[in-house]
């Protein structure tokens, strides 16, 4: 009885070990299954992203290749033995556009679709980045007025969309949002000031006006907009208004800049903030001409030279392999 009961109780014990080790190795089998999952899509993010990006892709030009490069050919370009970069680089934005649709895609259609479609370089300047208060405005265009375009993919979160806007409207008096149709009733939503206005992106790659944005200086800040301002371009404004800079210390000069600024109208600051802020715009050569439309975004806000037009045109024409091969 007691052999039998020995028997019983050990037997259960093994029973129990069997199905726990079974389900651990399940589990792991899982768990390597979905980390791999994950880290297939987070390596496929991570290169789409990157490769159009200004640093990573001028130093490929620069150096004939780098290694975000070349992992990016290797896994999207089928045949990249017979191609040149320029086919490369136009398969890659194909994929973009018909699978990931980034936060570049968006700012390179604005270029091409506003900018060189609607405008000119020579009349209006765009800009990117622009940290206004506790934000960053994507893209901007200056003539006449100072449009914030802000970019929301449908990769990204729109929760912080009120705050940003805000922020914006502390230096420019015109925004709008930049989304995709599928995220268009999700944009309504977060947009609590009429001014805001709302361009879609469709699935065609045209851009459509469906809320117009609407001048709102309420909100405008005399010192949001001497923050975004550089030295030189705040002195500018201050001796263009009184003729002179403060006499003060060095240590004292930034603060006495700032309370001579302030005292300014604000819609003749306003006004003399945007004279400023175009004039970072670089004359380009015929951008539409010489950069294939994939690339514009990175060559205006490159501030490309002559030399850079020259060196991206010889990358271009090289074969993929030949960039690629030595890294």
């Amino acid at each position: 009885m007691l052999q039998c009961y020995k028997f019983m109780l050990y037997g259960r014990f093994d029973w129990y070990f069997l199905l726990y080790g079974g389900m651990l190795a399940i589990m792991n089998a899982c768990d390597e299954l979905i980390g791999n999952w994950i880290i297939n899509m987070t390596s496929t993010n991570f290169l789409l992203n990157r490769v159009f990006s200004k640093r990573i892709f001028n130093d490929a030009v620069v150096s004939f290749g780098n290694e975000t490069y070349a992992s990016t050919i290797k896994r999207y370009v089928e045949d990249y033995h017979n191609k040149t970069n320029y086919d490369a680089i136009t398969n890659i934005y194909k994929i973009i556009d018909s699978e990931y649709r980034n936060e570049y895609f968006y700012k390179n259609t604005l270029l091409n679709k506003l900018l060189l479609g609607r405008h000119s370089v020579n009349t209006t300047t765009a800009l990117t980045e622009i940290p206004v208060g506790k934000s960053k405005a994507d893209f901007i265009m200056i003539n006449g007025i100072g449009q914030v375009y802000e970019v929301k993919t449908g990769l990204d979160n729109f929760d912080r969309l009120e705050t940003q806007t805000n922020d914006y409207f502390k230096a420019f008096d015109h925004v709008c949002i930049v989304t995709d149709e599928a995220n268009y009733e999700k944009a309504c939503t977060k947009i609590y000031n009429p001014h805001i206005g709302i361009i879609l992106l469709s699935n065609e790659g045209t851009l459509r006006e469906v809320k117009k944005s609407k001048p709102f200086r309420q909100m405008l800040s005399s010192l949001a907009m001497f923050k975004v301002l550089r030295k030189g371009e705040f002195e500018a404004i201050i001796k263009r208004v009184y003729g002179t800079l403060p006499k003060t210390s060095q240590v004292e000069y930034y603060d006495a800049c700032y309370e001579m600024f302030s005292k300014i109208k604000t819609n003749v600051l306003h006004s003399l903030f945007l004279c400023e802020l175009k004039k970072r715009s670089i004359v380009k050569p015929d951008i539409k001409a010489r950069i294939p439309k994939e690339l514009r975004a990175i060559a205006y806000f490159s501030n490309y030279k002559e030399v850079d037009y020259n060196r991206l045109d010889d990358f271009l024409s090289k074969e993929c392999l030949e960039c690629i091969s030595h890294i």
